[in-house]
């Protein structure tokens, strides 16, 4: 059985942050497992370049106040993530600053500075079964994930699961997008990382969440929790839940569900008082096979109409854009090219991955549900 606890958490003032953490972990076993000289990886949400307020990654008061934690039972302490973009030194140090966590280093935890990758094999794997991952996790002990609460364009939610995709570097990142473009293989590749990675913990930065345009140019919500757990699996369960997700809507929780990783919950703390009733999510459409496949013509035609009649795409506001050809760069299937320089997505080419509304400095990649997928979910 797993084991999730939900606690009030108002701001991230340091007094308020610490109370409120030991107060989440304390129902599920706090940091019991952790013992002098035990090397602690706490993979971060820092998913590009973006400061504490925007709501895009964990709060640096937050890790501050875990890693003073850690470190006072004798743990070494590493935090890092692999954000989009290059895995440099330069790079990786500039998200680090722009997020707030420098000061972290004053509690003697490290920020991680090995930008080195490892390929291996991974015959567990359900869909993965060969990666190429960040080498910094090879020397961890144990692996905390300390997620941020996000609406996401192409998964739905952004939380512990979908946390874990920072584990793969972030120039590799665009490859799996290729790899794996439907939504129930990228779900299975995203739990393949999570079982390959296991987390001792998991822990949800929900004081303010992301809503709208997520995971990096929606708007911050305040939700005003924190949530921990022993599963990334039932923690995301809670989340979903609390922003007014149904379980049946991500394809995460639903890839986990058959293999059997979705077991029975034990709940400390209300969960409905913090349901967010009006939360603004992101509605992708389910890959669903509508006559693909089949010897029938027609029904292939059918198909394809129906698929493009309600299928989510990335769309670019142009007045927002400011044409920096970042969502050009980065299009996994070379689907987006620059005219009188704004970009133009050809819907043929495109695989729906949302890396470009993801990635865009300022918001100016959106996602469309079309019409008629608005007026069936009236």
């Amino acid at each position: 059985m797993s084991k999730v606890s939900i606690i009030q958490c108002r701001d991230y003032e340091l007094d308020t942050v610490r109370a409120a953490l030991k107060a989440a972990l304390e129902p599920i076993g706090g940091l019991d497992f952790v013992s002098p000289g035990m090397k602690i990886v706490i993979k971060a949400n820092l998913v590009s370049m973006m400061k504490p307020e925007s709501a895009a990654t964990t709060h640096p008061t937050l890790l501050y106040a875990l890693s003073e934690m850690l470190i006072e039972k004798g743990a070494q302490v590493v935090v890092g993530d692999s954000p989009g973009g290059l895995y440099t030194s330069a790079y990786v140090n500039q998200v680090y600053s722009a997020t707030g966590l420098k000061k972290i280093t004053e509690t003697g935890a490290k920020l991680n500075q090995n930008f080195s990758h490892t390929h291996a094999d991974n015959p567990d794997g359900v869909i993965v079964k060969d990666l190429e991952y960040t080498a910094y996790l090879d020397d961890a002990d144990a692996i905390i994930n300390f997620c941020k609460l996000k609406t996401h364009g192409m998964m739905g939610m952004s939380a512990c699961v979908k946390n874990m995709f920072g584990t793969i570097p972030g120039t590799y990142k665009p490859e799996y997008h290729y790899k794996y473009p439907k939504h129930t293989q990228f779900a299975d590749m995203l739990v393949d990382l999570c079982v390959r990675f296991p987390q001792r913990l998991v822990i949800v930065d929900a004081v303010t969440g992301m809503e709208g345009n997520g995971p990096t140019a929606g708007t911050p919500r305040h939700i005003g929790a924190l949530i921990a757990s022993d599963s990334p699996y039932a923690c995301d369960r809670i989340c979903a839940k609390v922003i007014g997700l149904n379980e049946s809507e991500l394809e995460t929780i639903q890839a986990a569900e058959k293999r059997g990783l979705n077991d029975e919950m034990e709940i400390f703390g209300n969960v409905d008082s913090f349901i967010v009733p009006d939360y603004e999510l992101v509605r992708t459409r389910k890959e669903t096979d509508f006559g693909h496949g089949h010897a029938s013509l027609i029904g292939g035609l059918v198909g394809k109409l129906i698929h493009y009649a309600l299928c989510s795409v990335p769309d670019v506001q142009k007045k927002s854009c400011i044409g920096c050809k970042k969502c050009m760069n980065i299009c996994p299937a070379k689907a987006i090219e620059m005219k009188h320089k704004k970009p133009v997505i050809d819907r043929k080419k495109c695989i729906r991955c949302f890396c470009c509304q993801e990635f865009c400095p300022v918001g100016a990649m959106k996602v469309k549900r079309p019409m008629i997928a608005k007026l069936l979910n009236r």
